[in-house]
């Protein structure tokens, strides 16, 4: 796909979100909107996965450990022909499969995810398994910058150094904000690029929310043999409407009819731009 076919995509992806978390009257709006451009890259790009091939022992593994922002995958799933977007007319609706977390119940889930933390230990594992299998497979997940904290995560980066997994890739939606407070005052991480490093990483920091950045970085995979990825990706949290961009309260905010119908208005503006 073209640079300006991408950037359509990531409009009409965003454009979806907000339909379906308003008709859910649910959803993590902001962290999935700021994440709608790195997905599309991963799944329009990068990623040898599709419904045909799902099954197969060689395809690449996604894993979004900020299962919370689904919204934002389920959109490209339905995209990509996993399952019918009409199915998420159902989304948090009554025995509905499509809920506020990934789970392999919905086609084209990997694993299941929600509790923070878990992505990266996960896809460790399968990487490790793609090595000792002599398996030419790719490993991907999504990391919110809010789930860094967790142990389990060091604990994993850890691993992966030692085991020279340049088969996997880590991507840190770094939008600065989480539920409470911007993650600086929660738990200040940063620098995050040098605590990679010292963790045994090859680390590249883009625009997360610039197409042709994020091209560039996953066509440079691995960054360096022998060593695990990582892609930190500064994001606006709520990109693509002005209300929501940088505020903390979009979190989980559900915009009301008028604020959804504004943010349509702002993302048809956008598009009709290009």
């Amino acid at each position: 796909m073209t640079t300006k076919e991408l950037k359509q995509k990531s409009i009409h992806y965003r454009k979806n979100i907000l339909k379906y978390i308003l008709d859910a009257n649910a959803g993590h709006t902001g962290g999935s909107l700021s994440s709608t451009d790195i997905l599309n890259v991963l799944y329009n790009e990068v990623l040898n996965v599709s419904p045909d091939n799902f099954s197969s022992p060689d395809r690449d593994r996604y894993v979004q450990s900020k299962g919370h922002c689904v919204e934002a995958l389920y959109v490209v799933l339905a995209d990509k022909g996993f399952f019918p977007e009409s199915d998420l007319e159902t989304m948090c609706k009554y025995k509905s499969h499509y809920i506020g977390h990934p789970t392999k119940k919905v086609k084209g889930v990997e694993q299941n995810t929600g509790a923070l933390g878990h992505g990266l230990p996960i896809c460790t594992g399968m990487a490790i398994a793609a090595k000792m299998d002599k398996k030419d497979y790719k490993v991907f997940t999504l990391m919110g910058d809010g789930e860094l904290p967790e142990g389990s995560n060091w604990e994993a980066a850890l691993s992966a150094a030692h085991y020279k997994l340049d088969n996997l890739c880590a991507i840190v939606d770094k939008n600065t904000l989480q539920i409470t407070a911007p993650t600086s005052e929660v738990m200040n991480t940063d620098p995050l690029d040098e605590k990679w490093k010292a963790f045994g990483w090859a680390v590249k920091e883009v625009n997360g929310n610039d197409i042709d950045e994020l091209k560039a970085a996953f066509a440079a995979l691995p960054f360096e043999k022998g060593k695990p990825s990582v892609i930190i990706a500064h994001t606006t949290k709520g990109k693509g409407v002005s209300y929501m961009e940088n505020e903390l309260k979009w979190h989980h905010g559900v915009p009301n009819k008028e604020q959804y119908e504004q943010a349509q208005q702002e993302l048809d503006a956008a598009l009709q731009a290009l």
